[in-house]
């Protein structure tokens, strides 16, 4: 362990971090299925989810609501009403089979910290507000950052109509829920109400990890690009087409897929490429496969660097397609621009960190986050806490209680110090 290590890890009050880990475990208990962790948007268990998150925001002193698109709201007034906010917040929905730290360990810590605040009857020149956006992970209508892009006003009406896979369609969920679809637009906010917005999250990944750090800087939000591809070649008999003569889509896929991995690979500034998914028809044993769809998803701390890998890796695909005589269509399906964390907040987290006696690292985040709609209407800023082994969306995703209490400790104390950009916005 690291000389800063020991020096939280040590500590015999962790009390924040005790607190905090009980409220995850309380929190995961609320599930789809008792056996693994699954809370998705506008179900029975999310809207039990956000009555316990509700609770404890009031506890800590915050008037607090659940507004039109699920989003848990509360707020804790500064030295006098109605003065700015800084924003904290992540997400309280999940993945499938998901672990417990993804989205509410900000939450929780959030509130957690303005229940210390609050304590010790302490009020700041300006308002803390905390949020629990209602859909990060996406999972039930495919639609990514539904409640932060609703607190953003970039919110999308459109999607009110697409239907789950039970024909259940967002805006039916949404009134099923006990809300009023006609009034998301209330929950938008605009860029003078805030003066920035900050989300701590576990990393979901092993730097930090492997930099034995509890905690650590976020740079940017890295862009990500879909894509479908589909390769069409001649399906036939496998015992009869001589290898010479074959169109084998699945052997033109393979070489793609080992084109990008090692197109990434060779990369020195931070890409990262994954083929997540492929479809070979026919799909029997004794036939040449006559067809393959996969998919990439490319993401880089840039956007330039990202487009200009995506057009690397189609002009490569394409040759291959070309040389084994192999039909491509390819398409763009999701494209999120990359979300740069603002110098100056990232300059008072370094400081909170430094303060608290860890070295300062800074480091990307190649997942997305609810920053990527809020950066329309603030600054924003992240903060990383260590997950064991890097792993996240699993069940086996987990925060050490010292971590947990190390990051409590640097936002606590980022807000306890945090300045206003001069001049504000």
């Amino acid at each position: 362990m690291s000389k800063m290590d020991v020096g939280t890890a040590g500590r015999e009050d962790l009390s924040l971090g005790r607190e905090i880990a009980e409220r995850i475990n309380a929190l995961a208990a609320i599930s789809e299925d008792p056996a693994n962790i699954t809370r998705i948007f506008l179900t029975s268990e999310h809207r039990a989810a956000a009555d316990l998150i509700l609770g404890w925001m009031r506890q800590a002193g915050m008037a607090a609501h659940i507004d039109a698109i699920g989003n848990v709201c509360g707020r804790y007034e500064g030295e006098r009403p109605g003065l700015p906010a800084l924003m904290l917040g992540s997400h309280y929905d999940t993945v499938r089979d998901a672990g417990r730290w993804d989205g509410p360990l900000g939450v929780i810590t959030a509130i957690s910290c303005v229940a210390d605040l609050h304590r010790r009857g302490l009020r700041l020149p300006f308002a803390i507000e905390v949020v629990g956006f209602a859909d990060e992970e996406g999972v039930r209508f495919a639609s990514t950052l539904l409640g932060s892009r609703a607190v953003a006003g970039t919110f999308d009406e459109a999607v009110l109509g697409v239907r789950d896979m039970t024909g259940v369609s967002l805006g039916e969920a949404i009134t099923a829920f006990g809300l009023d679809p006609d009034h998301i637009g209330k929950a938008a906010r605009v860029r003078g109400e805030l003066l920035a917005y900050i989300e701590l999250h576990i990393e979901q990944g092993p730097v930090l990890e492997q930099e034995d750090l509890a905690v650590g800087v976020v740079t940017a939000i890295a862009g990500a690009t879909r894509l479908a591809a589909r390769l069409t070649g001649m399906a036939g008999h496998a015992g009869t087409v001589p290898m010479r003569l074959r169109r084998d889509a699945l052997s033109g896929a393979a070489e793609c897929i080992g084109v990008i991995e090692e197109f990434c690979r060779t990369d020195q500034a931070g890409l990262v490429g994954t083929v997540g998914y492929i479809h070979a028809l026919p799909g029997a044993t004794n036939v040449i496969p006559g067809q393959v769809s996969f998919t990439i998803d490319m993401r880089a701390p840039t956007d330039m660097h990202r487009r200009r890998a995506v057009t690397d890796v189609a002009r490569q695909i394409e040759a291959i397609a070309k040389r084994r005589d192999l039909a491509l269509q390819i398409d763009v399906t999701h494209e999120n621009r990359t979300a740069p964390c603002a110098p100056w907040l990232k300059a008072q987290i370094a400081d909170a960190i430094a303060a608290e006696g860890f070295r300062v690292f800074e480091l990307p985040s190649g997942a997305g986050h609810d920053g990527m709609a809020m950066i329309d209407i603030a600054d924003v800023g992240m903060i990383f806490v260590r997950c064991r082994g890097g792993i996240s969306h699993h069940p086996d995703e987990h925060v050490e209680l010292a971590d947990a209490d190390a990051g409590a400790r640097v936002l606590l104390r980022l807000i306890e110090n945090f300045r206003p950009q001069a001049g504000g916005k």
